[in-house]
């Protein structure tokens, strides 16, 4: 199949499910032997995870979207300061300031840009729909998640292509916009979803949330779990001298690090925990930096600083190093997840994880047995679900093994693509 893939480009500043999960999708298909071109949208692929190489230039540059979505009268800014706005150098310097803007102020833009040609970016939709007439024709345009859909009814108008679109947290991002754009824009999202022939959720859960939260029928949903590019090497060690408690995720409150740096302190405090370690990374923007140092004041008044580890590098070939050094790996991420990849990175090397029970991490422990989950209502349910693991050795290295070998059989990416290329032969009314 020829496939067009719109993703959002990444600025590489912090761990991004959804771009890892796209740039594996991508590596994957075209070693499967399919045709497939990647669009970077607002930036272009900056970090380790776009080494799949984008073939198309970069469109809504995110500099040159945000100043003509707060100027007006830069709609119409001539040719060479579009080109000079959406040049590399520009675009990282904005890749450094990654989600340094609050969703919430962001409402505008994202209604614009789900209005397509009706809001404020036509020339730019106008420049994307040019350059998409002059391509062989795609049996299939991929749409990385539902808030870029602005672009589905104007793709409709110039190629005669199935679109799908993934969905993986887009109900955060909305739901934290100020009103009344938060209303208007999950009535614009599903407006557009009609331009669309099958989504693809990573978690029946979401797939639940958002068939009501966008009015789908039931029909047009599947579910696909996301999987990850595993090797052949051996298990993680799962040396608990000292033991050591990890967290992969973009440094910031509201991925859970507080949660579980308050558990780790809680551990820290037990006379047989008292060599315990925690190791984090995944990366942060300037808006985390003030809660990374609340966090590192707090550990120094509890004189366990020295027991913390930040790691900045976080890309794709670290990520294994950083997993094999641990012992658990938990992110609590408050209310959960459309999905957890990162949970599978470390279940693939063998860590065992403690979630909490809800969002879609039920879905991923029982299907892998690797891990064990919490209630997190409960007071002091992480604490105690991490201490009856680090405390029982053996049992984590059985849930370790467990789960590496669902990972290997079940969530490995020979079977996503299995599944996602059944997904478009629905959506062309053909045989997978």
């Amino acid at each position: 199949m020829r496939i067009l893939h719109l993703v959002p480009g990444s600025g590489g500043t912090f761990y991004c499910q959804n771009c890892v999960r796209d740039r594996a999708l991508v590596r994957a298909l075209r070693s499967a032997g399919h045709d497939v071109i990647m669009v970077p949208l607002y930036l272009p692929m900056f970090g380790e995870e776009g080494s799949v190489g984008a073939k198309a230039p970069i469109f809504f540059g995110g500099v040159n979207m945000y100043l003509r979505e707060k100027v007006p009268f830069l709609r119409n800014m001539p040719l060479w300061l579009d080109r000079l706005l959406d040049s590399h150098w520009v675009l990282r310097q904005a890749a450094a300031r990654e989600q340094s803007t609050n969703a919430a102020d962001l409402g505008p833009m994202t209604l614009s840009m789900l209005r397509g040609r009706r809001g404020n970016q036509q020339k730019e939709f106008d420049r994307f729909l040019a350059w998409l007439a002059e391509q062989d024709k795609p049996d299939i345009i991929h749409v990385s998640n539902a808030l870029l859909l602005g672009f589905a009814p104007e793709i409709a108008k110039v190629v005669d292509a199935r679109i799908v679109c993934s969905l993986q947290d887009e109900e955060p991002w909305v739901d934290a916009m100020h009103p009344p754009y938060d209303r208007q824009v999950w009535e614009t999202i599903s407006e557009n979803a009609k331009c669309v022939s099958r989504f693809i959720s990573t978690s029946a859960w979401y797939a639940e949330r958002m068939i009501v939260r966008m009015g789908l029928a039931p029909d047009r949903v599947s579910v696909v779990y996301p999987g990850v590019e595993t090797d052949t090497a051996d298990a993680a060690p799962l040396d608990f001298n000292p033991p050591v408690i990890g967290f992969l995720e973009r440094l910031s409150r509201g991925q859970g690090l507080g949660l579980l740096m308050d558990a780790f302190i809680a551990l820290k405090r037990m006379p047989q925990f008292q060599n315990l370690r925690l190791r984090a990374t995944g990366g942060c923007t300037p808006a985390d930096q003030r809660f990374r140092g609340e966090i590192q004041a707090k550990l120094r008044s509890e004189g366990m600083d020295g027991a913390v580890e930040f790691i900045e590098d976080f890309q794709l070939a670290q990520r294994g190093e950083f997993l094999r050094s641990l012992s658990v790996l938990s992110v609590p991420v408050p209310g959960g997840e459309a999905f957890g990849l990162q949970l599978l990175e470390a279940m693939a090397q063998g860590v065992p994880v403690v979630q909490p029970a809800e969002g879609s991490y039920p879905e991923i422990v029982h299907a892998t047995g690797g891990g064990v989950l919490y209630d997190p209502k409960t007071p002091g349910g992480l604490t105690q679900a991490l201490q009856s693991l680090l405390e029982h050795p053996d049992e984590a290295r059985r849930l370790g093994h467990q789960g590496r070998a669902a990972i290997l059989e079940k969530f490995n990416m020979d079977r996503v693509v299995r599944d996602m290329t059944a997904v478009y032969a629905a959506a062309l009314d053909k045989q997978p």
